[in-house]
């Protein structure tokens, strides 16, 4: 369904582009996505529609936005190589590599996770939308590791409800900035959208849903941690979000650590560098309840080149 939103601007005296103006009171839209709205006619000032982005709005006026149902883009079987490390009637286990986006959107409309499914698997579940066959649960676009797919609706509604009810054992290795002061622990918090940049997420103190993130130091080097987390929630970014907040970023991480992908060691002539082109986070172990059988099952795989490899250089 469209979402509707209306607005009445304040401030006596002062004028504001009408684009902008939404932006600043719909800060998680594109301002390309405002003008896109606003050319199709789907916003109105004190009942008309006007004919430009840029047209000034005042104090007193009143704002309607309707923001249109996102285009479903078309599906097609893509011939992109992934790793199926279990298959059956319900439900297959895959590893998605870093880099593959797990389903179509505005900025990808093909070469996801879906478009590779929709190439290897004959049947897929439609309980997550059409832009979603087969999709229960998401990994970042960088983050490597296993995921679950359903092949049927019965099977996709039991799975989800089990990560709803947090049953389902997800770990993860992360290569940390730092060596932390509790080699064990967990962080428990509250997670939501950031106020400023609604990309991102954040540890809110007044709002937000409950994250619990459980983790330990497997090994250090240099001033790097290798570190085992463990999921008791699943919210959106979880893992780098509650990194940063120890003070300790993903290595690699562009949206929740400001420091450099290039890695120095040594000093003078004997100076090494690595280029580090991905966060280096990778789900490594699933544990699931079968949702014919009802049997546990639990499937592991090994880190990645790319983490082996910065671990390696920083030996």
């Amino acid at each position: 369904m469209p979402e509707s939103f209306s607005f009445l601007v304040s401030g006596r005296g002062k004028t504001s582009r009408l684009d902008v103006y939404i932006l600043e009171k719909l800060p998680h839209l594109s301002r390309s996505f405002v003008k896109k709205i606003i050319d199709g006619g789907g916003v109105k000032v004190n009942g008309t529609a006007p004919r430009k982005a840029g047209e000034m709005v005042r104090h007193g006026d009143a704002v309607e936005v309707l923001i249109p149902d996102p285009e479903v883009p078309r599906l097609v079987p893509e011939d992109i190589d992934i790793r199926i490390i279990y298959e059956d009637d319900s439900l297959a286990v895959i590893e998605k590599p870093s880099g593959l986006v797990v389903h179509p959107s505005c900025g990808h409309p093909s070469g996801t996770l879906v478009n590779a499914l929709l190439g290897r698997l004959q049947k897929l579940s439609s309980e997550g939308g059409a832009a979603r066959p087969g999709i229960v649960h998401r990994l970042d676009r960088e983050t490597s590791g296993i995921m679950l797919v359903a092949k049927n609706d019965r099977a996709h509604r039991k799975l989800a409800r089990q990560f709803s009810l947090h049953t389902v054992s997800r770990k993860y290795r992360a290569i940390l900035f730092g060596l932390l002061r509790n080699k064990t622990g967990a962080i428990d918090t509250f997670i939501g959208r950031h106020p400023r940049h609604r990309k991102k997420m954040s540890v809110l103190h007044d709002r937000g849903k409950r994250a619990l993130t459980e983790y330990r130091v497997i090994a250090e080097r240099a001033n790097f941690s290798l570190v085992e987390f463990t999921l008791k929630t699943g919210r959106t970014h979880q893992i780098r979000v509650h990194a940063s907040h120890l003070g300790h970023p993903v290595v690699g991480d562009r949206v929740y650590s400001s420091r450099s992908r290039v890695i120095k060691r040594g000093n003078g002539r004997s100076e090494r560098e690595h280029l580090v082109n991905r966060n280096l986070l990778h789900a490594f172990h699933i544990g699931f309840r079968h949702p014919e059988s009802e049997g546990w099952m639990e499937f592991s795989i090994e880190d990645p080149g790319e983490l082996k490899e910065f671990w390696e250089f920083l030996a």
